[in-house]
């Protein structure tokens, strides 16, 4: 019975979702794109081994991207390489949410110093440029770890939502059912779980997947800047190989550098247009014709 209302429950959204099609068209080419992020490492063989005898073959059957620099195949390399991506991203993006809810409700709820100090700590890490302090860090921590690579870009990304979580608690805490609560002697963790936070979902899940984004230009831009080590393979690599490779300069060879870059802004433009079904799944007020 529980599976049976799960199954009903999850085609009940994909039908909402599906009501706008641009929406419903980025969810598919995200689900598309991780899935094959996370899967094809299991089933498809990366070699790096250099062929020298393949070096820039343009797209052909064998190749269908054409190879790099040093004739290894750049599709395979796309499929396997975006993983890590993805990774760092919805990891930043989860803690980001984590601690903008923490600290921008804690600031709404109980005001006085402990709203003062959120507030203040917000705007310090607003003001800091972000990557002259990464370039700084970089001095002192090794950014090779994808987690610990998530939690330094959480921990810089985290003022602007924490202040608007902040605004939308405040809003939210005037309610009459949330004054109800409060006057029924309820605990702050219950206004904030079971009264506040159901009716800020969709503007959280939003907010989830803009912040994914702005992590993956921040990743891939730490990467082909050469701040982070270039340890692992992924998408980003790639661009900051093929650039550094002068694959930019060959009709051939521009293809190490356009795959990688594609891949991204198709990744980008879903997420982007996702966000529209999410929001008619989360807030029934946006939808229409029901």
């Amino acid at each position: 019975m529980a599976l049976r209302n799960l199954g009903h429950g999850l085609l009940q959204s994909l039908r909402i979702m599906a009501r706008n099609k641009v929406g419903f068209a980025g969810f598919l080419v995200t689900l598309l794109i991780v899935v094959v992020a996370f899967t094809a490492p299991l089933f498809v063989a990366l070699d790096m081994t250099a062929n020298i005898d393949q070096i820039y073959q343009p797209p052909s059957l064998k190749h269908p991207l054409g190879t790099d620099y040093q004739g290894r195949d750049i599709f395979r390399q796309i499929l396997t390489g975006g993983r890590e991506v993805i990774y760092v991203a919805a990891l930043s993006a989860f803690l980001v949410v984590l601690i903008s809810i923490v600290l921008g409700s804690l600031a709404a709820l109980m005001g006085g110093w402990v709203d003062s100090l959120v507030n203040a700590a917000a705007e310090l890490v607003l003001t800091i440029p972000h990557f002259p302090l990464l370039l700084v860090l970089a001095g002192f921590v090794r950014l090779n770890s994808p987690a610990g690579l998530a939690v330094i870009l959480a921990l810089i990304g985290w003022g602007t939502l924490t202040r608007t979580i902040r605004a939308q608690v405040l809003s939210l805490k005037e309610r009459d059912y949330v004054q109800a609560a409060r006057a029924l002697g309820l605990p702050t963790s219950h206004l904030l779980f079971r009264e506040i936070m159901p009716n800020m979902m969709s503007y959280l899940l939003t907010q989830f997947v803009l912040t994914m984004t702005q992590a993956i230009y921040s990743q891939v831009g730490l990467i082909f800047l050469g701040i982070i080590p270039l340890a692992t393979h992924n998408w980003g690599v790639m661009i900051n190989l093929a650039w550094n490779q002068g694959a930019i300069y060959g009709s051939s060879s521009v293809w190490y550098l356009i795959a990688p870059i594609t891949v991204i802004v198709i990744l980008q433009f879903a997420l982007i247009s996702m966000n529209r079904s999410l929001e008619e799944l989360f807030n029934p007020r946006l939808r229409s014709g029901e």
